[in-house]
């Protein structure tokens, strides 16, 4: 039975929330969903949760073989599970092209994309493609998955009648990016390069592509929506390229943070809950819509990126296109 949520705020629900909890009494058996990351923290939940819905989950991994081991653990708690495993590097754009191919062989429609995988404080490396590789895996992966995708939500959403989601997880921690907000002329700059704010850098380009693709699917009457949201910090290993920190995060963090159930709860609530119906192009923090400011709000800087990833996505030979003045 389904009982009544105090009232902590617009959604009902707070910091506090779990995924399960804000989904509580939804059927998403008639969908299907993307969630890329799927292998570890916020995503296995992610993955888990929506399965206990009912919806058909595609975990879209880098190690196929940790994603095996989330499949049989939610597969062993939620016996009806519907899930399959893809193989997905979001750093490689041949890999994503892959992947995208790949889905569309299954001739499944698609529902939701939960745009979740992410690295955090790596040190200054190049892709196979030749971007900074925080950028190319938190971002620009995510951007190209995403166009090459939009086909088939926008043709799914107009066949089901059901409108369809884009679930963009960015950070907080976009607020400290660089002071230009993003480097356009430095992305593959090892001079300058800072581990933290390059993170942040992709985090804020994250809710600057939910903001665009936002306002060109209302251009398009599309009956899709994307949003953008901050999961909290929670305790996962997102930070294990910081030794130091992710040890402090492990052992104290379960006393001062969000858990991964908790973690994934904005993330499972902008895909399935009925409040989000057509609300797009909007921040979330705890199941709540809060206001940008700054960088993230910059509609131009939104623009200007867009133009920057969709010339990449379409010549990845163009190395020269982050270097615009």
């Amino acid at each position: 039975m389904c009982s009544p949520l105090k009232q902590m705020s617009y959604s009902g629900f707070s910091a506090s929330s779990t995924a399960e909890e804000v989904t509580s009494c939804i059927d998403g058996s008639s969908l299907v969903a993307i969630v890329t990351g799927g292998s570890h923290g916020i995503g296995a939940e992610t993955c888990r949760v929506l399965a206990f819905r009912g919806v058909h989950v595609v975990m879209a991994v880098r190690n196929t073989s940790a994603g095996g081991h989330v499949k049989e653990e939610i597969e062993r708690q939620v016996p009806t599970a519907k899930i399959d495993i893809m193989e997905l590097d979001l750093s490689s754009m041949k890999s994503v092209r892959r992947f995208a191919n790949n889905f569309e062989a299954l001739n499944l429609p698609l529902n939701i994309l939960v745009n979740n995988a992410g690295i955090a404080c790596v040190p200054f490396l190049l892709s196979e493609d030749g971007i900074e590789l925080q950028f190319a895996t938190n971002y620009l992966g995510h951007f190209l998955l995403t166009d090459l995708l939009l086909k088939k939500m926008k043709a799914t959403a107009e066949e089901s009648g059901l409108e369809g989601r884009i679930v963009i997880v960015a950070s907080a921690s976009h607020k400290f990016s660089y002071r230009e907000g993003i480097r356009f002329n430095k992305i593959n700059d090892k001079s300058g390069y800072h581990r933290y704010s390059a993170y942040c850098q992709s985090k804020l380009a994250n809710i600057l592509h939910s903001n665009e693709l936002s306002n060109q699917l209302k251009e398009q009457n599309a009956q899709v929506v994307v949003n953008s949201l901050d999961p909290g910090v929670s305790v996962t290993n997102i930070l294990n390229h910081l030794p130091f920190v992710q040890g402090i995060i492990f052992g104290l963090g379960k006393f001062l943070l969000k858990n991964v159930q908790q973690g994934a709860a904005t993330v499972c609530y902008l895909a399935l809950h009925p409040q989000v119906a057509g609300i797009t192009g909007k921040y979330f923090v705890d199941c709540n819509p809060v206001e940008v400011k700054s960088h993230a709000a910059n509609e131009e800087l939104a623009k200007t990126l867009w133009n920057s990833a969709l010339d990449y996505s379409i010549d990845t030979s163009c190395k020269g296109c982050f270097l615009v003045v």
